[in-house]
Parts: C-alpha cells; sequence; structure tokens
C-alpha cells in the first residue's frame, strides 16, 4: 500500500513541477504542422557536447544560415516553433539548446523540472562556454551542403545580449539582430551590421539605445534601432500568443518582416540602413562610450546590466564631427552594399 502511495505522491509532485512551464501550446501545435525537415544534431568542441535543434527550408538553391539565439526561458516551444517560421522564408536555422549537459543527470532543457530552474540555469552559464557554443553552432552551419556561406545571428532577450556580444567575436556574420537585448561593453570589435529591435514599454532595455547609437557611431559601425511604440519586452513571443494585445502583435508582424527583408536584402548583397541627420546629430551630442558596472555578475541575472554612459572629449569631437558630415548630405539612407 506504501509503495502505490509513493509513486502517486511523485507523480502529483512532477505534475506540480511541470505545470509551472508556461502554457506554448499554440506554438507546439505550430510546429508540429510544419511540413519542413527538423532535426537535432551534436555538436562537438572540446569535451562538450551542444544539442541543436535544425531546420531546412523547403528550397532548390543553397541557403544563408541564420543562429537562433533563445530567451531566458531556453530552447522553448516558442524558439523552436520561430526557427521553423524563419526556415519557412528560405534560411538554414540552427537553434543550440545552450543548457546542453548542465540539467539533472547532465540533460538538457527537457531535463529541468520547473521554467524557474530553466531560467536559473540560462543566467548561471558561462559567457566563454556560450562563446564556444555558438561557434559550433555557427562552423558546423557553414559546413552544411547547401549552404551558401552566408551567416546571420539573431538572439531574443538574454539571447539579444549574446547576439549583440557575439557580433564582437565572430567576424564572418553578415549581419547580427538583436531583439530587447543590452548591448556589449566594447563595441570596437564588430565587423557586421547590428540591427536592433526594441520594445517601446521596455524602459530597462530601451534606455540602453541612445549610448549604444552613440558608440557604434564612434566607432563607425553600422547600428539600425528601431522601437516598437506601445509593445512591451519579448514582443516576439507574446504578439504570437493567442491572447496577445494589439501592440505586441502589431510589433510582432513588423519586427518579423523586417527581419527576413533584412535577412534577404544583406544575403542579396542590398541591404539598406536609414540613418537620418537628426539621428546622427543626437548620437553627436550625447558622445558616450559605452562602459558596463562591474557591481553586478553578468551571470547571476536575466540580461546583463544596463551600460552607463562615461563621456569623452575626444568621442564627442569624433562624434559630431561625423554627425555634421551627415547631416550635410541631403540623402538620409546609405546603401550598406557600398559601405562594407
Amino acid at each position: 500500500m506504501i509503495r502505490p502511495l509513493l509513486k502517486l505522491f511523485a507523480a502529483l509532485t512532477l505534475f506540480a513541477s511541470t505545470a509551472t512551464l508556461p502554457a506554448q501550446d499554440w506554438a507546439k501545435a505550430t510546429l508540429e504542422k510544419s511540413p519542413r525537415h527538423r532535426e537535432y544534431v551534436a555538436l562537438k568542441h572540446g569535451d562538450r557536447t551542444v544539442q541543436a535543434f535544425v531546420v531546412y527550408p523547403e528550397v532548390s538553391n543553397k541557403a544563408p544560415v541564420v543562429i537562433l539565439i533563445h530567451e531566458i526561458f531556453g530552447l522553448s516551444d516558442w524558439a523552436k516553433e520561430m526557427a521553423d517560421e524563419l526556415a519557412a522564408q528560405g534560411f538554414i536555422v540552427i537553434a543550440p539548446d545552450l543548457v546542453s549537459g548542465f540539467g539533472p543527470g547532465g540533460g538538457g532543457i527537457d531535463s529541468f523540472a520547473s521554467q524557474d530552474a530553466v531560467t536559473k540555469a540560462v543566467s548561471m552559464l558561462d559567457p566563454a562556454v556560450v562563446t564556444a557554443d555558438l561557434d559550433a553552432a555557427a562552423d558546423y552551419g557553414k559546413k552544411i551542403p547547401s549552404a551558401n556561406g552566408k551567416l546571420f545571428v539573431v538572439g531574443f532577450c538574454w539571447g539579444g545580449g549574446k547576439s549583440f556580444d557575439f557580433a564582437t567575436r565572430r567576424h564572418d556574420l553578415s549581419a547580427a539582430f538583436v531583439f530587447y537585448g543590452t548591448p556589449p561593453p566594447d563595441v570596437t570589435a564588430i565587423n557586421a551590421p547590428v540591427y536592433g529591435f526594441y520594445a517601446g514599454n521596455d524602459a530597462r532595455i530601451t534606455a540602453t539605445v541612445p549610448t549604444t547609437v552613440a558608440a557604434m557611431k564612434v566607432a563607425g559601425k553600422k547600428y539600425d534601432p528601431v522601437t516598437y511604440d506601445g509593445a512591451g519586452h519579448g514582443f516576439m513571443r507574446a504578439g504570437e500568443a493567442p491572447d496577445a494585445n494589439p501592440a505586441n502583435k502589431a510589433a510582432r508582424e513588423q519586427g518579423f518582416q523586417r527581419l527576413v527583408d533584412l535577412i534577404g536584402k544583406t544575403n542579396a548583397g542590398t541591404a539598406m540602413i536609414h540613418v537620418t541627420p537628426a539621428d546622427a546629430r543626437k548620437a553627436a551630442i550625447v558622445g558616450f562610450a559605452v562602459k558596463r558596472p562591474t557591481a553586478v555578475p553578468s551571470a547571476l541575472i536575466c540580461h546583463d546590466p544596463a551600460p552607463t554612459a562615461v563621456a569623452t572629449k575626444s568621442t564627442r569631437q569624433s562624434a559630431a564631427k561625423s554627425a555634421d558630415a551627415s547631416a550635410a548630405t541631403p540623402a538620409d539612407t546609405m546603401d550598406m552594399a557600398s559601405m562594407m
């Protein structure tokens, strides 16, 4: 009698813990209807193995590779559904499970008992390990026979910050896409254009944009941020949910279309970046370099700490000179292909 009761108690406990996971049945249902080829691959580097979710487009030509970095919530059903949706647009998508090997029994995302446990695990990931995992995914992607050699990275929430950071370390990227993520402490090593997608009702993240504009301008880097009014943090996921509010839904639709268009245009070598003289002048007035506070370890929080601005005479003068040059140019749109 005791043994059956213990089994019942264990089952109820497991149910209670897994019930805390956010309901994403709609994402799972959409994914299961997909006709595209999906598979899991083991990416090995050093003594580590990372599981990655890979989706292939149904196309007759070679395709660019997109590395998708998940939210603080891990490689969820939504993250995999987003990977599939991007593949539907003609891209090979690789979404690594960055908590591979760190779950109970050495498992990955599926081994955690609750969403809170996943969030803690992602928050505690070693940045160096994350970079190595993303490098493994990128290296794998470039060797896929049906890949055309173009490499992109896109990240959401926690993954948005990692996408921005990866652009400082991976120099064969064609572009990086940052969805409501924080900037890295030093942008000078970035080679690829960076496109930002931010929520109007997300001051914690969006407040970092002006200093990032200034730092990227001073460093001579391409950065094109867009803020979607009324949307909240995580609008790409929240805007797709059945109960999405109008602002999140609109931001999700517009953000996704912009992402697809930019990948397509960059892949074809015709991407455009919109920079107005007013924007350039604003960055010059700010004239900041970005410096991250050291008081809070970045591994302990969802996002990296919001950067603080450090103004210097040289950065202000450099930014002002650049802004004046931009303001003197009648056209406010530049052909990125001619600048790369």
